[in-house]
């Protein structure tokens, strides 16, 4: 599981998403939007400030600003509804308060606030922006008044030095070393490879041999006149030997008979000041508020 930071585009006059997903399955990430979600139809698992929740039909979940997440569809066909805007638009629920739970407890007319919100996000008639940020305002001070809230923590700097650590390991991944991440974060060994596996689900060295391998991925299908060594090299693997395991176990084929319409089932992200969708491949976008 591969995690970064997500950057979402919204409308010109607009700091609000909407949209619909069938299967929704994404790579841990973090963003300084907020993210509201609600189960339509199905069940979901959604991992957030290192606990997991389980969501069932009619319930809905909120991730701040910041906090690092994934989510899981745990049925077929399970459509999430999902709401992101920017933290500004809120600024007043967030300064001093914050949700004891991200999971909600009551019950919200979320389908209704979605309908509307997705209505003036398409029809974008004038000051639909402000329209749109007016709803979403309305929306979360249901929430906020429904739900139990805690006085605002500090941010957790462990956690923002976590995030720098990944922005750090996806730039340089064929020379990081465990070593030099335990560094980085100023923990001991035991304490760190703890502290890695609780937050991205994996071991350092399973996520950076994931890294490394979708690179190599990248660059036989890339076309550039390689050899396996050279690719090796490239992407931080000591040995061929080692490439050719490694490689084998990430995506069930021998470097050299990947087919030419491979996809990674996790897919690497783009460095974090470009924009990425973390959905994973199976995960279908049923409807949204974009306009083409």
């Amino acid at each position: 599981m591969i995690a970064k930071r997500e950057i979402w585009t919204y409308p010109e006059e607009a700091k609000v998403w909407v949209g619909k997903y069938r299967n929704s399955h994404n790579l841990l990430h973090w963003h300084y939007d907020c993210e509201f979600v609600y189960v339509e139809h199905g069940s979901v698992e959604i991992f957030c400030e290192k606990k997991k929740h389980l969501l069932r039909e009619g319930k809905a979940f909120f991730t701040d600003s910041g906090q690092m997440h994934y989510q899981r569809a745990c049925e077929k066909d399970t459509v999430l509804i999902v709401i992101v805007f920017d933290s500004t638009i809120i600024r007043p629920f967030l300064e001093k308060y914050q949700l004891a739970s991200p999971k909600l407890y009551g019950q919200y007319p979320i389908p209704e606030h979605y309908a509307r919100l997705r209505s003036v996000l398409t029809a974008r008639k004038p000051f639909y922006g402000v329209e749109a940020e007016c709803a979403v305002c309305e929306m979360m001070l249901d929430v906020f008044r429904g739900e139990q809230l805690v006085h605002r923590l500090e941010t957790d700097r462990t956690e923002e030095a976590f995030k720098r650590l990944l922005e750090d390991l996806h730039t340089r991944y064929a020379e990081y070393t465990f070593e030099e991440a335990v560094r980085f974060m100023g923990m001991s060994d035991a304490y760190f490879s703890r502290y890695f596996k609780a937050m991205a689900g994996t071991t350092f060295s399973q996520y950076l041999n994931y890294v490394r391998t979708d690179n190599a991925v990248r660059l036989l299908l890339s076309g550039e006149n390689l050899t396996m060594t050279e690719i090796a090299e490239k992407c931080g693997f000591a040995t061929i030997r080692n490439f050719n395991r490694i490689f084998l176990e990430f995506t069930g084929h021998a470097p050299s008979r990947l087919p030419k319409d491979f996809v990674l089932g996790d897919r690497f992200s783009y460095p974090s000041e470009q924009a990425f969708n973390p959905t994973l491949y199976d995960c279908v976008l049923i409807e949204s508020s974009d306009v083409t």
